[in-house]
């Protein structure tokens, strides 16, 4: 069924794309990222939804949202939270459950990825199951500023480096699995989530072996990634604990899928859609 067809099966329905965003202590900028992705969904035709999880934000993120919001006026936009900071894969997790779309994307606040969204959507509308981003595709593309050409080429080895160790450990084939644009639909979202227990940065991983194991269909996209800055979330540190999780990982699904688990609720609620 093609794109323009799935479209009009859900003109003025419920709500069909649902974009989940992981937030943690991401500072004022936040403002400004929260214009840039209602931009980029605003002309979309389907009815869709962004919702932002502030994973046990200390940095009055949840409170800033909720202003910005209000100013907004915008009630596709929703904030929730809670109080303890659980990783990027229990906020993923959660906002993939709490999401009500048909489709359902995730991606980082710091919008690296952001141009990718459109082509990820189509991609699920066309009958993918579920969609992620490569930096390794051939067709992907990196902008940023002359400053920055170091600060990328280091974070290309790096990535290379953690791809060859993922694959050492899991059997799963792709080269770019920490790339923060994915996205699945309602019914592998219900299939795939419960399973998994991954709550930090190898997340990404566990779905993508997830995926393997259930026999999910699996694409990956071109994406034209944009930096501006050289602020990054992992470090040697961060490196570590996700080879730990790797090895936790490739345990838990060595036979079959781990128990389903249902997610708790949210503590708060700071912004709800009416």
């Amino acid at each position: 069924m093609g794109r323009e067809t799935l479209i009009s099966d859900y003109q003025g329905s419920e709500t069909v794309i649902s974009l989940v965003l992981p937030t943690y202590n991401p500072g004022p900028a936040v403002e400004r990222r929260v214009l840039a992705i209602r931009d980029t969904l605003r002309f979309r035709p389907e009815p869709w939804e962004i919702l932002f999880v502030c994973d046990g934000c200390t940095d009055g993120t949840p409170e800033r949202l909720s202003a910005c919001l209000d100013a907004i006026g915008d009630a596709r936009l929703r904030v929730v939270a809670y109080s303890q900071n659980r990783g990027k894969g229990y906020a993923v997790r959660y906002g993939l459950t709490a999401a009500r779309g048909h489709w359902r994307i995730f991606t980082d606040i710091d919008l690296h990825f952001l141009d990718g969204l459109n082509e990820a959507i189509d991609s699920l509308q066309e009958g993918v199951e579920l969609v992620i981003a490569s930096r390794a595709h051939r067709q992907s593309e990196f902008v940023a500023p002359f400053s920055l050409l170091h600060y990328i080429y280091r974070r290309k080895i790096q990535s290379l480096a953690f791809s060859r160790v993922v694959r050492t450990i899991l059997p799963i084939p792709f080269r770019d699995t920490q790339a923060g644009l994915k996205g699945m639909s309602a019914d592998v979202a219900e299939k795939i989530l419960p399973h998994l227990r991954c709550d930090g940065f190898a997340f990404d991983c566990e779905l993508l072996l997830a995926a393997e194991k259930l026999g999910i269909r699996v694409q990956e996209v071109p994406v034209r990634v944009r930096y501006e800055d050289d602020t990054s979330t992992t470090g040697s540190r961060t490196a570590l604990r996700m080879i730990r999780e790797l090895w936790r990982i490739r345990r838990d699904w060595r036979t079959s899928p781990p128990p389903r688990q249902a997610l708790p609720v949210a503590e708060h609620t700071y912004r709800e859609a009416a």
